[in-house]
């Protein structure tokens, strides 16, 4: 009797995840999830998915320590970064999101109360991180440390706003621009560091380079629009004109339109450290 109760759960135990992975197989092969954006999600998928997030911030911004959030100019160049990269998918006082925002799933929602649910770590870690499959994308890449920052200091100050102080507090300029961003002339960058590959690998990612590019080691759709990378450190020029040198590497990931006019390819905005990076992990590619 032992022997046939071990037995049982023996199989059991193999056949159950086996199982699970047979339906999982078909769920996905058979096309019968629904994957429109028209559609909701089960408000159980919603809430494991918030939970896994939740949890996965909270544990890789714990040892994260905010600088003082209090300054006026740092309220002030957080507004202008929410006004120009957040406002479209979040809304804010008195302005509705854009259409992208309204029709994503899951839905982007509404930022006022982003603080009493968050710590500041907390909100520094998904500001420039971002989360995966939610349309929320990282802009550490896009912005500077300290407008990172800044973003924080306005989200702790928003939900004292209404849409009237919402619209003074947007409009007002902070220097030494009234837009943010790093790739935009007077943005405060650290001093470069020695070229790396493993950011130019993250670099690659966050230029959406894989979305026309099959890159080695970057995760990305199955695309012929650009050539691929593969053996790019074996090729003698950077266009098609250029010698592949580290220089002209760079040169052509910041200025490409100028170095090629009329090419397919667009200027991306990178930074010169972001270039000097990506230009290393390129010439990782035999």
């Amino acid at each position: 009797m032992k022997r046939i109760r071990f037995v049982t759960v023996a199989i059991t135990l193999v056949a159950a995840p086996l199982l699970g992975l047979v339906g999982a197989v078909a769920v996905v092969y058979s096309g019968i999830y629904n994957v429109a954006a028209t559609g909701l999600h089960l408000q159980f998928t919603y809430d494991l998915l918030t939970v896994a997030m939740r949890q996965s911030v909270r544990l890789r911004a714990r040892d994260i320590e905010p600088p003082p959030l209090d300054g006026e100019q740092m309220l002030l160049r957080g507004a202008a970064c929410f006004r120009d990269k957040c406002v479209q998918c979040h809304g804010a006082p008195g302005v509705a999101q854009d259409d992208i925002g309204l029709a994503m799933q899951p839905l982007p929602g509404p930022l006022v109360d982003a603080s009493a649910h968050w710590r500041a770590r907390e909100l520094y870690w998904l500001t420039r991180h971002g989360i995966k499959m939610s349309g929320m994308p990282a802009w550490e890449l896009r912005l500077t440390e300290q407008e990172l920052w800044s973003v924080v200091a306005f989200l702790r100050r928003l939900p004292d706003l209404n849409a009237t102080q919402y619209a003074e507090i947007t409009t007002q300029q902070a220097p030494p621009a009234p837009s943010c961003g790093r790739d935009l002339p007077g943005a405060q960058l650290p001093p470069l560091m020695a070229a790396s590959a493993q950011r130019g690998r993250d670099a690659m990612h966050q230029y959406a380079c894989s979305a026309c590019h099959d890159v080695p080691g970057v995760t990305g759709p199955s695309t012929r629009v650009g050539p691929p990378l593969e053996g790019f450190a074996s090729r003698e020029l950077v266009a098609g004109k250029l010698p592949r040198t580290t220089d002209n590497i760079v040169r052509w990931l910041r200025h490409t339109q100028h170095v090629k006019p009329g090419t397919t390819m667009p200027t991306l905005g990178v930074t010169e450290q972001d270039a000097r990076d990506m230009a290393a992990y390129l010439e990782t590619l035999y």
